[in-house]
């Protein structure tokens, strides 16, 4: 899985960690913070935060744009240091009131802008990594990798924004508003651990920066590819054009995690859970169990006897300490809506090494499906995922019915969301990874920059739509709300299959 990468991968993707880290803990709270803070309607606060979400991927357009003509080094670290005065900007308490509102706003346009210059164009100098025929068969892994490396700064984000709201509480005087943006605050400090990391590990990537003055060296490097006809070119374009249509519809639904998802944790959610249950809630025995997965990896690929005894000692090492945690359980703990976030990044970082392991497999028997196509059954997954929470939600009140009968609501297992999330993130890893690397292999040369940001143009329409998850939450029944993602998705799905043949041609 690691071997034979290039080493700017992983000191890429440690840059991305850093600010990944931030962006999920600010995101971890955001909703509930605008229905707290503000006191706004479900529907508002659903609209303020897609509105923000489409920012962040709209962006990246632009960021793109400017990038092929001022190069992409530029753009990470400018992009980084708004990103740090937006998140600065959002730190300070001021209150409920209109002026409070008004910072928020600009704050969240300098993150999103930050973000827009950061992050598309962090991905394109990783796909440029893999243009040379040494590393160009590792392309797929390299992105599953750099995706995984994202979701350790999400794993570890929900845990960190609840326990210093906790903290804040306890220490610091402020109320539950005040704490919130406590949690804001730790993407500043994230954002000066990326930023250290880039430039301590520049060496290894610098070749893949662009800017004027490798304006030589860029021509002469666009020189080496074969000249696409007109026509080649705009297949290619019309190729993305087809899976930024498809990914609009997942996205609007995947993203339901910080909203629907995250209302239904908060309302319809038991409040305490206890026995091994509560063990799911400790983000330290999560850890251990990543850890045993790619010991467990290690242990059966490892080429030397060494290698084995020092998997087998992690192993064993990681299963005495849930056995420890398990043995010292006891009565019950308290769980808050936004914890329910760490579950996706968990699973994305257990089950990529299981995911490239099975893709591997099939490559090797000449039977792996195509980039489009594992789309196509991403989305088929997605619905399944939804499918999950309409069936856990039979029977039970409308959110407004809910809100009125307060404790004598009806409150469901934490297992339904969890099980959903396990779901939704096989669909992440069929469709979010693959996508990125099919842009950077299909985009024509000249046009890589600006064909990034159409993923994260369309990435964006799919976050804005994500609202219309918090105008359904009121009055309908919830298997309703979850109904409309499952049709979307499966429209989706059965589009994509549709133009297979056109998509597979220029893969």
């Amino acid at each position: 899985m690691f071997e034979g990468q290039p080493k700017g991968l992983f000191a890429l993707a440690l840059a991305n960690t850093g600010e990944r880290f931030g962006y999920y803990t600010m995101l971890a709270v955001f909703a509930l913070f605008l229905r707290a803070n503000f006191g706004l309607a479900p529907g508002t606060a659903g609209f303020i935060y897609s509105s923000f979400l489409m920012l962040v991927y709209f962006l990246p357009l632009f960021g793109g744009m400017m990038a092929d003509k001022f190069g992409f080094g530029k753009m990470v670290t400018s992009g980084i240091i708004i990103m740090f005065a937006g998140y600065l900007l959002l730190s300070v308490p001021l209150g409920g009131d209109i002026v409070a509102l008004v910072v928020m706003m600009a704050a969240l346009v300098m993150i999103a802008l930050g973000t827009g210059l950061f992050k598309g164009n962090l991905q394109v100098m990783v796909g440029d990594l893999y243009n040379s025929s040494q590393y160009s068969d590792k392309r797929d892994s390299g992105f599953s990798i750099f995706y995984m490396a994202i979701n350790i700064g999400a794993l570890f984000a929900p845990t960190a924004a609840v326990k210093i709201m906790e903290w804040a509480q306890a220490n610091m005087g402020v109320s539950e508003n005040d704490s919130y943006h406590f949690a804001f605050a730790v993407a500043c400090a994230s954002l000066i651990l990326s930023i250290a990391i880039y430039y301590l590990t520049r060496p290894t990537f610098r070749h893949v920066e662009g800017g004027k003055k490798d304006k030589d060296s860029k021509k002469s490097a666009y020189d080496t590819i074969e000249e696409l006809s007109p026509a080649d070119t705009r297949a290619r374009v019309v190729a993305l054009c087809l899976v930024y249509a498809v990914v609009i519809f997942f996205w609007m639904a995947f993203h339901q995690n910080g909203l629907t998802l995250t209302y239904f944790a908060n309302e319809f959610t038991v409040k305490s859970v206890e026995g091994v249950q509560s063990m799911a809630f400790d983000v330290l025995n999560l850890v251990a169990i990543i850890i045993i997965v790619y010991a467990l990896f290690s242990l059966f690929q490892s080429k030397s006897s060494n290698g084995k005894i020092i998997s087998g000692g992690v192993l064993a090492a990681c299963v005495a300490f849930l056995y420890w945690q398990y043995t010292n359980v006891s009565g019950s703990i308290d769980i808050s809506a936004p914890i329910f976030q760490q579950f996706n990044p968990c699973y994305v970082v257990a089950l990529t090494p299981v995911s490239l392991a099975i893709f591997s497999a099939l490559a090797r028997r000449g039977k792996e499906p195509s980039a489009p196509r594992k789309i196509a059954y991403g989305m088929l997954v997605a619905a399944v995922g939804f499918g999950v929470m309409a069936f856990g939600s039979f029977g039970l009140l409308t959110p407004d019915a809910q809100a009125a009968a307060g404790d004598n609501g009806t409150f469901v297992s934490t297992n339904w969301l969890i099980s959903t999330y396990l779901v939704l993130t096989f669909a992440e890893l069929l469709l979010s990874p693959m996508g990125i690397s099919f842009v950077s292999k299909v985009a024509p040369p000249k046009y890589k920059g600006m064909m990034m940001g159409g993923w994260f143009v369309a990435t964006a329409i799919g976050n804005f739509l994500v609202s219309v998850g918090g105008f359904l939450w009121g009055s309908l029944p919830l298997w309703m709300v979850w109904t409309v993602f499952i049709v979307l998705c499966l429209l989706s799905a059965l589009f994509m299959f549709a133009m297979m043949k056109r998509l597979e041609k220029v893969a």
